[in-house]
């Protein structure tokens, strides 16, 4: 450790040790940190007396009870929107949401590569093509200057995925999209709270979805939410989500079936969220402001100390970010910094500190099951020989590659705890830097 870092380090009120118990616990050392961060999820009276209230009701399911539609209303108010339908979970919302802004079969849709698997998955359930954008690097997020090259006559949806939490540069991927009449999907599974320019993500592009699944900061074990201002967007969701079953059927379409609102709308699915998911989620949403802000204190202190660790690059904002939620904690890992040491070591080296850390996603773009997808027998009909060879050729996105192999992630349940937490991740990375050397010389495997 450098003379700078050993001196910010303590002026942080990180202890900076000598001698033997310096000694990495990757080589047998003592670990930084022998406490637990934070568990997941915090359960209290609210969850137990909402899921009782529900269980005692009889009513279930959101055909005859009351938690889905109080949890619509109050994640709407919340989010600043107008409209919100609940869904079972985040991939669903983002099926219902494509439905709903008519993404068919020889559609494309711009999306990063950076991204959950989740987000290609419901493009491909429309048997629509996802067109990858390289990443930019400094934010991780995907790189407006860089749609506009990848548009064609089949084009109609571009999803910036707010990963992590932190907004996408959204006035780049309107300015590069609206020109050319595309709509724009807020992918916000990560990102609840999250605010560009003052307002909450989701709420900027024609639509957004979040995910309420067991990891992310609202959470329900499965769930999630579609959210518009426009009203006849909504209705088209709601009817393919509920097996086609419209809430204001057409004028004269007769009954369905007993019980059925009228005619089937359109092609659906079941696709509604449970009344004991509701109840949970509405008891969640209590502790959700105070959970952000905590998270906030922490990255910004993290932060602080992590810019006095040469190698550590946090990632950046774009311009008109407002706010994150914290998702993940990501930095950029400068191995040539750290004596050559294999990201692979550096984050066992972390974990043997007590620090938790991945490495995030591999290039989506890159992973077999897109040249299987490519080869199919639907997608060559639908798409044909060349459009699939120009779409090989379009799929190198060097930028991606290589964060893919530098990032490093924390998840937010570590900024959920104190100060001295943070200087713990802190001084662990610059302990292992002290130590980088002896680490990547090691026999001890990665």
């Amino acid at each position: 450790m450098t003379r700078r870092e050993a001196v910010a380090a303590a002026a942080a009120g990180i202890t900076i040790v000598t001698s033997a118990q310096a000694k990495p616990a990757a080589l047998g050392g003592d670990p930084v940190r022998k406490k637990p961060f934070p568990g997941w999820p915090i359960v209290g009276p609210a969850e137990k007396d909402g899921l009782q209230r529900v269980l005692t009701s009889g009513k279930w399911y959101r055909g005859n009870g009351q938690q889905v539609a109080a949890f619509e209303q109050k994640y709407a108010e919340l989010i600043g929107t107008k409209h919100c339908l609940a869904v079972a979970n985040g991939t669903s919302a983002l099926m219902v949401a494509l439905h709903g802004l008519d993404v068919q079969a020889g559609d494309e849709v711009i999306v990063p590569p950076y991204t959950f698997i989740a987000t290609i998955n419901a493009v491909l359930s429309k048997c629509a093509l996802p067109v990858f954008v390289d990443t930019d690097a400094a934010s991780f997020q995907i790189d407006p200057s860089k749609i506009s090259a990848a548009v064609t006559d089949r084009t109609v949806a571009v999803i910036p995925v707010h990963i992590a939490g932190t907004p996408a540069d959204l006035d780049g991927v309107l300015a590069a999209a609206k020109p050319k009449g595309l709509k724009v999907l807020e992918d916000a599974a990560q990102a609840h709270l999250a605010e560009w320019k003052g307002k909450r993500v989701g709420t900027v592009g024609d639509c957004g979805t979040f995910s309420f699944q067991a990891s992310k900061n609202l959470n329900s074990g499965e769930g999630g939410a579609v959210v518009s201002n426009d009203g006849d967007f909504i209705e088209r969701c709601y009817a393919y989500h509920t097996n086609s079953n419209a809430r204001k059927p057409p004028a004269g379409s007769g009954a369905f079936m007993s019980g059925w609102n009228g005619a089937p709308a359109a092609q659906g699915a079941n696709l509604r969220l449970t009344e004991f998911q509701a109840a949970l989620l509405l008891a969640q949403m209590e502790r959700l402001d105070a959970q952000s802000k905590r998270r906030d204190e922490n990255a910004a202190y993290l932060s602080k100390l992590l810019s006095e660790i040469p190698g550590v690059t946090p990632a950046a904002w774009p311009k008109g970010a407002t706010r994150s939620a914290w998702h993940l904690y990501m930095f950029r890992y400068d191995a040539s910094q750290f004596a050559n040491l294999p990201r692979a070591k550096f984050l066992k080296a972390l974990s043997a500190e007590g620090i938790p850390a991945s490495g995030g996603y591999a290039p989506l773009n890159r992973q077999p099951f897109m040249e299987n997808i490519l080869n199919s027998r639907g997608y060559q009909r639908i798409y044909g020989a060349a459009r699939l060879k120009q779409w090989r050729e379009q799929n190198e996105l060097p930028v991606n590659d290589r964060l893919c192999n530098e990032a490093v992630w924390f998840t937010q349940t570590m900024l959920l705890g104190e100060k001295r937490d943070m200087e713990d991740i802190a001084a662990a990375i610059g302990k292992v830097r002290q130590f980088a050397s002896a680490l990547a010389t090691s026999s001890t495997p990665a």
